[in-house]
């Protein structure tokens, strides 16, 4: 399993409904992925749910290297780069993923929680608690699905999680979510990932 996301941050004055006509316009065009456990289209407003700007920033669970490579190589990526301009593409391995109590629910919002990892920990220790935090946020009320993941190059570890109400009981960045891809979602591996 590989996460990934990019964040395309927009003017304070952008018309956030030209973000959401695009998703409305091509959202559907990965429902059928082969290699995609799924992709939420997300965005930030400025000023709603404390967001301080303007963001588009879709996050994404591959369930194949195969699938994520002929994403971004291909005609999907090169649209968006040809648009706004190539982001900057972060990639996390995948610790742990579990389905919420709400999983058959829609996704209403995400939650996108980003922490380094300090020096000196012990790291099974913290990436054991990431796949108890990833196992604890699936059980909360309105947990559609939970996941955790490590960048080992830059020592990053990503919480994300989809809820079916606009409170969710994690923290974070907050995004609302424009339309959900899950192709592959039932074939994403549950809990602990090694």
């Amino acid at each position: 399993m590989f996460a990934m996301q990019y964040e395309l941050t927009l003017p304070a004055d952008y018309d956030t409904g030209i973000i959401r006509g695009r998703v409305a316009r091509i959202g559907h065009l990965l429902d059928d992925w082969d290699g995609l456990g799924f992709k939420s289209f997300l965005l930030r407003e400025r000023g709603v749910h404390g967001s301080p700007v303007n963001q588009y920033a879709p996050f994404y669970l591959w369930n194949t290297v195969e699938g994520m490579n002929r994403f971004l190589w291909g005609s999907a990526f090169q649209g968006l780069a040809d648009d706004f301009g190539r982001p900057q593409v972060l990639r996390w391995t995948g610790l742990a993923y579990e389905e919420g109590g709400a999983a058959g629910s829609p996704a209403a919002v995400a939650v996108r929680n980003r922490r380094r990892i300090p020096e000196g920990v012990e790291l099974a220790a913290v990436m054991a608690d990431a796949v108890n935090e990833t196992r604890r946020l699936a059980g909360e009320d309105g947990a559609v699905l939970t996941a955790a993941a490590v960048d080992p190059h830059g020592w990053e570890l990503v919480h994300f999680s989809l809820w079916e109400h606009e409170a969710p009981k994690a923290e974070g960045d907050v995004f609302q979510v424009l339309h959900l891809s899950q192709p592959g979602r039932g074939a994403l591996p549950r809990g602990q990932q090694w």
